[in-house]
């Protein structure tokens, strides 16, 4: 297996509309060195580089799923821009359906709105590993602990403060990390610098309290690479960061546990303090539970491995236009597919010759030769429909069709 995959994330950002998902995905690229000045999110003008359609750039809100690739911390991240609209379930149950795991934003003083729980049931049908951020930590009336309530008691996850937030509205100015008790500050410009301090006096004692409850919490999951977890939480003995990463890490991969971060996209805080845990909790698709197929021949169910060796097989759950005629966005299940090769698409039986591949970056092209299982590419000019299986000639499997609501 290719130590590319397992340092591959594929991730999705959603929200209820205006929480702010396509600022948080600006910051993202912005910080992982994708672009180079931080753009506006706001009707009318550039906008923001995942919204690249003219009627997003219009309205302010993303309607395409966009796939962009960045890196961070020696990891490949593929980001699935998924839509905030009501309108566009079918766009977000699309999306979902490729995906590793998300990251879902909530708004610091409206909370858990009707799109999030949409979405969320949408997650758990695709049982989508997850992270929560409460972004709009400045604006009057934020409560990030009456909000991490909400996540509990509406959206039914086990949800729990990772960090927990220094002030609120005009007064917020940073975040406490519950797991290494320290105070993490955004400074520079665009908040690209990240500043770790000691947590101030005033705070030594709330910190200590939700730390508490966070590893009360991971100390009620199963956890069999560590059984002496919840004894010695129990016991009163120290439990170390590697632990209690380790815990959280296999409580966000069973869909046991769901950590809460919070912070400012549109002020740059907090960003990258979230990027730093996608890569630490979400899973790799070595990792990712395994989607399913149908041999098309024995009508047998079948499990796909990420293997780049076994026979290829990909599915199509994206389809957008533009001036260079039509991008099909594909998720890789299964072996490699070259430029050039053929390809059986499952539903029609027709053979289709593969000629070119890009990864994107928004609207901004990368030629690709070659692409493994896990990944995620654009095929140029192929003739399909959404939710089609494209795979090799030697053995036809259908992934199994998305749930269009």
């Amino acid at each position: 297996m290719s130590k590319e995959l397992a340092k591959t994330r594929n991730i999705g950002i959603s929200a209820h509309i205006d929480s702010g998902k396509t600022t948080m995905t600006e910051r993202i690229l912005f910080y992982a060195g994708r672009i180079h000045k931080i753009e506006e999110v706001r009707g009318g003008g550039d906008g923001a580089k995942m919204d690249h359609m003219e009627l997003e750039k219009e309205r302010g809100i993303t309607i395409t799923s966009a796939a962009t690739t960045v890196h961070w911390n020696d990891h490949k991240i593929n980001i699935i821009d998924t839509p905030g609209h009501v309108d566009f379930t079918v766009e977000v149950e699309r999306s979902l359906r490729v995906l590793d795991g998300a990251i879902l934003i909530l708004d610091s003083v409206a909370g858990v709105q009707a799109q999030s729980i949409t979405v969320d049931r949408q997650m758990k049908r695709y049982r989508v590993p997850r992270l929560a951020f409460i972004n709009k930590m400045d604006k009057m009336g934020a409560d990030a602990y009456k909000v991490c309530q909400a996540i509990r008691d509406k959206l039914k996850l086990n949800a729990r403060m990772a960090q927990i937030p220094v002030g609120a509205g005009d007064e917020y100015s940073g975040t406490i990390d519950l797991v290494k008790m320290e105070l993490i500050k955004n400074e520079g410009g665009n908040g690209e610098t990240v500043k770790r301090e000691p947590i101030p006096a005033q705070y030594q004692d709330k910190a200590q309290e939700y730390r508490e409850i966070l590893i009360e919490e991971l100390a009620s999951i199963e956890l069999p690479k560590d059984e002496a977890f919840a004894e010695d939480f129990l016991e009163g003995n120290e439990i170390s960061e590697e632990r209690i990463y380790a815990a959280m890490q296999h409580g966000v991969r069973t869909l046991q546990f769901v950590p809460v971060y919070n912070g400012s996209a549109f002020h740059n805080k907090g960003v990258q303090a979230v990027l730093d845990d996608v890569v630490r909790f979400l899973p790799s698709p070595l990792d990712a539970e395994k989607s399913k197929a149908t041999d098309v021949d024995s009508g047998e169910k079948i499990e796909l491995d990420p293997d780049p060796k076994q026979s290829m097989v990909g599915m199509a759950f994206k389809i957008t236009e533009d001036q260079y005629g039509q991008l099909t966005y594909t998720r890789m299940y299964r072996g490699t597919l070259k430029k050039g090769d053929t390809v059986v698409n499952a539903r029609t039986g027709k053979r289709l010759r593969v000629g070119r591949m890009v990864r994107m970056h928004a609207d901004d092209r990368e030629p690709v030769d070659s692409v493994e299982a896990g990944d995620i590419v654009a095929l140029v000019g192929i003739e399909c429909a959404s939710g089609d299986t494209f795979c090799a000639e030697s053995h036809v499997v259908s992934c199994e069709s998305m749930h269009i609501p």
